[in-house]
């Protein structure tokens, strides 16, 4: 089925979303990572929009969604988690599939510890939740943070927004990398490329190491509401590793694991295998 390019007022922003299949059938919303938006997605919303109800957001200041200055909203995790749980409500949905990947996860975990009765279940893509999960690349960021090298610190966070570093990062640890599509790599230097917007990413880039309180919070809600769970993970990720997807398993019970010779960007290389775990796991 087509995907429609839709957009709701939420709070004073314009959010951008993407959704496709009938509203009948079993609902997944997706939510993106650092620093993309939900063009990432396009390639599984297509295999899976016969099957499936899906809605995949931009952030405020990622992709199509406002994106006010960093003086007129303030760029946290929390924030950012507040008006996607609004413009849930808004679109007046009560019991979803949540699809999470890097950033996504830390405000789709805000979201499910507030709401747990709205979570059916979690899809998991290299998003993380424990200390262990940390790779090559966050270790060297906390590093940078632990050393007070802030100089370190801004270059390898402006070498992340550049066209190099947004190609490193998408192409990196696929195990075919001239299959992928230049379009998703291109996709977001054109959206980081706009006024402000390396200074929104900065803002949350910054705001990073909020999430690491958070772990046991989320670490407890896996612990007690026991969502079914798939994990799809891209086992050559330099934020996160594998150890990051297997450290689930010691909390929630439900859960299926699929590891992927594959980078961060997963579904750039393997959306025809991840949708099909995902009918899988759901049917």
């Amino acid at each position: 089925m087509n995907t429609q390019n839709k957009t709701i007022k939420i709070n004073g922003l314009s959010i951008f979303y993407r959704e496709a299949g009938a509203q009948n059938k079993e609902k997944i919303i997706l939510l993106h990572g650092f620093p993309s938006s939900s063009y990432m997605y396009k390639d599984l919303i297509k295999e899976l929009s016969t099957k499936y109800h899906l809605i995949a957001p931009d952030f405020p200041g990622f992709g199509l969604s406002s994106a006010p200055t960093t003086s007129e909203f303030d760029y946290t995790f929390d924030n950012v988690a507040n008006i996607m749980e609004d413009f849930i409500d808004a679109l007046q949905l009560d019991s979803f599939y949540l699809f999470v990947q890097d950033y996504g996860g830390p405000i789709g975990y805000r979201i499910a510890v507030k709401r747990p009765n709205l979570i059916n279940g979690l899809i998991i893509q290299n998003a993380n939740a424990y200390m262990e999960g940390l790779g090559e690349w966050a270790m060297k960021i906390g590093k940078f943070q632990k050393d007070k090298d802030t100089d370190g610190l801004i270059n390898f966070k402006n070498y992340l927004l550049s066209l190099d570093g947004l190609k490193e990062q998408h192409l990196g640890g696929a195990l075919k990398p001239l299959s992928i599509d230049p379009s998703y790599y291109l996709m977001d230097n054109a959206f980081l490329s706009r006024a402000g917007a390396k200074e929104i990413q900065t803002a949350m880039f910054f705001n990073y190491g909020s999430n690491f309180s958070k772990y046991a919070e989320w670490q407890n809600y896996f612990k007690i509401h026991q969502p079914k769970t798939l994990i799809v993970w891209g086992i050559n990720d330099k934020f996160f590793n594998k150890t990051g997807g297997e450290a689930y398993s010691k909390d929630i019970k439900n859960i299926t694991s699929c590891y992927f010779n594959g980078g961060h960007f997963l579904l750039n290389e393997y959306a025809v295998e991840v949708a099909e775990k995902i009918k899988d796991f759901i049917n």
